[in-house]
């Protein structure tokens, strides 16, 4: 499992990258693809997530949609038109972000710059 300082700052393009793929998702659904898809290597608490949404929410990324299911309410997160737009340009950020992270940590450090 990783830092909590290091999922904060990835976890809004996860969840964009989630919804532009599969439409539409509730919380617990995004948490548990997110655990699955990574052998529960990232584990995504729901009390990190709901904030992560509300905001992308707030930001005008998200619409949500409420659905009855079994007695109780249950919000489905989808991806607003902004949002779409968002989503790619957060995936194709983070996609440069770890291929300088993979260049930095693979070269060997010269301190005598």
């Amino acid at each position: 499992m990783y830092s909590k300082e290091l999922i904060r700052g990835t976890l809004r393009p996860i969840i964009l990258k989630l919804l532009s793929e599969h439409g539409k998702m509730y919380g617990y659904e995004i948490c548990q693809t997110i655990r699955s898809m990574t052998r529960e290597q990232l584990i995504i608490k729901e009390g990190s997530l709901y904030p992560a949404l509300y905001k992308l929410k707030e930001d005008g990324l998200l619409k949500v949609e409420t659905v009855k299911v079994g007695g109780r309410d249950r919000q489905y997160y989808s991806l607003a038109r902004q949002g779409n737009a968002e989503a790619k340009e957060q995936i194709a950020e983070f996609s440069r972000f770890l291929k300088t992270m993979n260049t930095l940590f693979k070269a060997k450090t010269d301190l005598s710059i």
